[in-house]
């Protein structure tokens, strides 16, 4: 029902910056959690963070607390992930990723229901 389209990855040096944008289609963006994940070679994918549908709670893992900056922007059923001051060891595959949830401002820890198909993050050092 949702489909789910990142952008914004590429190649950067540590200590750099990436916007990593995702755009929600088919479904009603402002019902849904949000999170990004990452997932990176020979490892299995993790939580980075999530947003809840009012954008009004996040929850960050803590090796990017600090750096990495969730936002979502309902009128134009997209969010965002900021990252700054990447390190080598952020390389990865990030996905995005949509709960559908009937609460407007906490996200559950639990499935998520869609998924995008990941964008390349690759930071060299």
């Amino acid at each position: 029902q949702v489909q789910l389209v990142e952008s914004g990855g590429g190649l950067v040096q540590a200590g750099g910056s990436l916007r990593l944008s995702c755009a929600a289609s088919g479904g009603t963006f402002s019902m849904y959690s949000m999170g990004w994940f990452r997932q990176a070679p020979g490892k299995e994918r993790e939580f980075v963070v999530t947003i809840s549908r009012n954008g009004n709670n996040t929850s960050y893992r803590d090796s990017v607390k600090g750096r990495f900056t969730i936002s979502r922007d309902n009128a134009k059923n997209t969010v965002y992930l900021q990252m700054n001051s990447l390190k080598p060891e952020d390389t990865a595959v990030y996905y995005c990723a949509a709960q559908r949830s009937p609460y407007n401002g906490f996200v559950l820890p639990t499935v998520y229901d869609y998924w995008g198909q990941g964008t390349q993050v690759t930071v060299s050092s």
